[in-house]
């Protein structure tokens, strides 16, 4: 940041708060030109913004102030000058839905505490499109008043040059653009008069207390309840598990029947279209920002939205024939340049989880469904025995019990070997997810042991990610 710019801030501050920064913090740029410094004095704290896009600056501040109002979690705007184009917004710390997913997948899966946040998150967008959205001053919208016609073209040609043809794809020009067209009649015939955020995607909803909280709307506009719904469970790196995708649709839509009335089939079916074009501009931003401007690190998305791409070309089933878009789409992922851009990961995760039987089976959260369940309660209990009631299988006590008075070992050796073969295949095949679970009768002692100690084979037997749960024991 230039320091007139990092002066008039400071200035602004001063004159806001009655006080001046003690401390000021450069934060680093996103995928926007904007820029941002933290300024903190005894008393206040605030995030400076400059932009010099003055349509974009109005876009934010009203619909910041108009939000607030309608009691939707954004930011604050304690002040604003426009001739600078500067202003001064509420600071809400520094953890996105994005960093949270990433920290806590890496420890726990995509757990439920992840689920939750989602939920939330999910109950909240109807009242941001719906409720907001009615008496917003749509004038503000900046570079459009709706997601109409231009605006998707705009989007699918940004997609065609930026993407298909930096990448070097091959097509016939003027059948895809006659695809276009029909695509954007078709997409334009879902209901659109709700306010529509744009980029609701994991880095643009921050978590203050495990609420979540929304930054990063100046693109708003008019637009079809659907584009940000599938904005947010299509995001490319949060790469969500497609049953909890499924689960999070129909919550949302429950929390839309109360406010509008919606068909679910429709519904449906029309977001399947906006996942497909909101994964084409999401493309076109990757094609860009990566192969345009070349910075490496918008090509690692490439791989995730092909992911998704292959997920949705399995599902979706328009009402119109899109012969040339349908046939690009699918090539894209067996393209060999893509594959070779940044491949995703395929290194396996075992979800190892103790459980009890009088609480049902284990929820497979990564959407591959099978694994293994053993059941534990044929083993000598030490629940049973007053000294150990309150103990649980991570314990001193209740372990030496195991190694003493039951035969736990003897039941464990063919279940290792089991799951070692079946690891050893997963590996070769390039398979990322494996649930192995043991249950017994409160989840405490038995189940909780044999766990711990399937965790302890497999990280000294292959080098692959492994998360515990301890499912009875979390929910203390």
């Amino acid at each position: 940041m230039k320091q007139k710019i990092q002066q008039s801030l400071i200035t602004l501050f001063e004159t806001y708060f009655k006080e001046s920064p003690i401390s000021i913090e450069i934060l680093p740029m996103s995928g926007s030109y904007r820029e941002y410094i933290r300024l903190t004095s005894k008393n206040y704290v605030a995030i400076g913004t400059w932009n010099e896009d003055v349509k974009e600056n109005n876009a934010f501040v009203e619909f910041s102030r108009h939000f607030k109002i309608k009691g939707i979690n954004v930011p604050e705007i304690y002040a604003y000058d426009v001739d600078q184009c500067i202003y001064l917004q509420e600071d809400l710390g520094t953890t996105t839905l994005y960093s949270f997913l990433t920290e806590l997948r890496e420890k726990e899966g995509f757990c439920d505490k992840i689920v939750e946040v989602y939920k939330k998150i999910v109950q909240e967008l109807p009242k941001l499109q719906v409720i907001a959205g009615q008496d917003l001053n749509y004038d503000f919208c900046y570079p459009r008043k709706a997601f109409d016609r231009q605006s998707m073209m705009w989007d699918l040609n940004y997609f065609k040059y930026y993407f298909l043809k930096l990448a070097k794809i091959s097509f016939n020009e003027q059948l895809l653009e006659d695809d276009f067209i029909s695509f954007t009649d078709y997409l334009l015939q879902a209901e659109n008069q709700f306010f529509m955020f744009r980029d609701f995607q994991s880095r643009n909803i921050m978590l203050v207390d495990q609420e979540p909280w929304f930054i990063d709307y100046q693109g708003g506009r008019q637009g079809a309840l659907q584009y940000d719904l599938a904005s947010l469970l299509y995001d490319a790196k949060a790469d969500i598990p497609e049953i909890v995708r499924e689960q999070l649709i129909d919550h949302y839509l429950n929390e839309l029947e109360k406010i509008h009335p919606v068909n679910r089939e429709d519904f449906r079916q029309f977001f399947y279209g906006y996942v497909l074009i909101r994964i084409m501009q999401a493309m076109g931003a990757y094609g860009f920002r990566g192969f345009y401007e070349k910075k490496e690190h918008f090509l690692k998305s490439i791989p995730y939205a092909l992911k998704n791409l292959t997920i949705i070309l399995s599902k979706v089933q328009l009402p119109i024939e899109l012969n040339e878009l349908l046939k690009v789409l699918a090539s894209l992922p067996e393209t060999q340049m893509l594959k070779d851009i940044a491949p995703i990961p395929v290194d396996l995760t075992v979800e190892v989880t103790s459980f009890s039987y009088k609480n049902g089976y284990p929820v497979d959260n990564s959407g591959n469904g099978g694994g293994f369940v053993f059941d534990c309660r044929s083993i000598h209990n030490p629940g049973r025995y007053e000294q150990y009631k309150l103990l649980t299988g991570k314990d001193q006590a209740v372990i030496e019990f195991f190694q003493a008075e039951s035969d736990m070992s003897e039941f464990l050796e063919p279940i290792y070997a089991t799951v070692e073969r079946t690891v050893q295949k997963y590996i070769e095949r390039g398979f990322t997810h494996l649930s192995v679970s043991f249950g017994c009768t409160g989840g405490q002692h038995r189940s909780v042991y044999a766990a711990e100690r399937m965790s302890e084979f497999l990280q000294t037997k292959f080098p692959i990610q492994v998360v515990v749960h301890h499912r009875e024991q979390d929910k203390k």
